[in-house]
């Protein structure tokens, strides 16, 4: 991974911590490298000692103190090797325990979907809660608070919940959480990391989906190492975007940049949720693969399944037309952005693995020159972990900047 991390709330990039040997105290030197040996537990996976001194440049015994206040706060724990061919004294592994959790919240058209999710990425319990009708905030704050009073049930001795992290399919100011536009929700204005805090007593953020998206694939996905991509997800709420260029997202001027699926691919098109005429995701739609199949929704596996066996004349022809669609489109980012990946997720996950070739052919003849040549499509490899992955980023986020300083702060709470 490169030495620039897109930062869990997917708004804005940040620096990896540096790995302070001196500062203006101790304890602000003894902060940034506790969080620098658990980011990279947490995004890297279990290393030994030795590795973790190699990647920080820290000493032996200073990491050794560090491993051990980190055991000391419950996160992490050590094994021996047992490579008989190891020579000397082998350093002993470190790995994350399963203490510390997130929620992670997606609320959609036609569900909630709730998760609890350990570091290093691991989801341990998704729930799809299916609404009748579209939730309103309200709604998903309940739906959110009887589930997540379900999971602390379950929770094992020693786990804990540190906080909750909510992907918006739409425009979210993350410095207060507030929606300030969910079309296809219906939320504008609407508050809503304040609300969920107050109701659950515990720490909350939201961010845009489609951005923490990103985030999740950067770290633990098909994204890891690449510093351009281009991200589209697709669900019942439509298609969102988030792009990073030079390994730093895309902002705008007021961090709303990225919002693809809102490209005009039509000028005779159907009017979509925004207002506008002829949208991508209007185009490009899962209500409209869902009418022709003749089916609800489906989870991944389910609709990956349907999509790729089925022989009805009519069922390919929407196929075709729509990777044609996307096609074009991502032909134009390839045009607009330069990236070297395109990270396709949810729905379009599926509708890009119906037909690869289709579509990599299509962005060749839309793209300028030869940057359609070049570039690299694939699909999101967390596949329905993705959104509780991202969102969980942003729970954990304050934990691995102190993490001994949000621990006290929780047992005190």
């Amino acid at each position: 991974m490169s030495a620039e991390e897109t930062s869990a709330d997917g708004m804005r990039p940040i620096e990896s911590p540096p790995l302070s040997r001196t500062g203006n105290s101790n304890d602000q030197a003894r902060r940034h490298n506790l969080e620098a040996v658990l980011t990279l537990l947490h995004h890297g996976g279990s290393q030994t000692r030795a590795g973790l001194t190699r990647a920080t440049g820290l000493n032996r015994s200073t990491i050794a103190a560090l491993v051990a206040e980190l055991g000391d706060l419950g996160l992490v724990y050590e094994t021996q090797q047992t490579d008989p061919g190891t020579v000397g004294r082998p350093s002993p592994f470190v790995h994350l325990t399963d203490h510390m959790l997130a929620v992670a919240v997606n609320p959609d058209l036609d569900a909630v979907t709730i998760g609890l999710v350990g570091l290093g990425g691991r989801v341990h319990e998704r729930v799809r809660h299916e609404t009748s009708s579209t939730p309103g905030v309200d709604e998903t704050i309940e739906i959110v608070r009887r589930e997540v009073e379900a999971l602390s049930s379950r929770l094992a001795p020693g786990q804990r919940i540190v906080g909750i992290g909510l992907a918006v399919p739409g425009l979210v100011r993350t410095s207060d959480g507030v929606v300030t536009l969910a079309p296809h929700l219906l939320w504008k204005d609407e508050p809503l990391a304040g609300p969920v805090a107050e109701a659950l007593g515990m720490p909350a953020s939201a961010a845009n989906d489609a951005q923490l998206g990103l985030v999740a694939e950067s770290l633990f996905g098909a994204g890891r190492g690449v510093d351009d991509i281009v991200y589209l997800n697709g669900s019942t709420s439509g298609i969102g975007g988030s792009v990073l260029v030079s390994g730093r997202t895309l902002q705008g001027a007021q961090g709303y940049a990225g919002e693809l699926g809102h490209t005009l691919v039509n000028t005779q098109g159907v009017t979509c949720f925004c207002g506008k005429t002829g949208c991508l995701e209007t185009e490009v739609s899962l209500a409209r693969l869902l009418e022709v199949l003749g089916t609800e929704p489906l989870d991944g596996d389910e609709f990956d399944a349907l999509l790729g066996t089925t022989e009805d004349p009519a069922v390919r022809a929407e196929i075709d037309r729509q990777l044609d669609v996307l096609s074009v489109a991502l032909g134009n980012f390839v045009a607009i952005f330069n990236p070297s990946s395109i990270i396709l997720g949810g729905f379009l996950g599926s509708l890009f693995a119906a037909n690869p070739e289709r579509v990599q052919e299509g962005i060749r003849r839309a793209s300028f020159g030869t940057l359609g040549e070049q570039v690299t499509v694939q699909r999101a490899q967390l596949r329905t972990r993705l959104l509780m992955v991202g969102a969980a980023e942003l729970a954990f986020a304050p934990m691995l900047a102190d993490p001994a300083g949000v621990l006290a702060g929780l047992r005190a709470d």
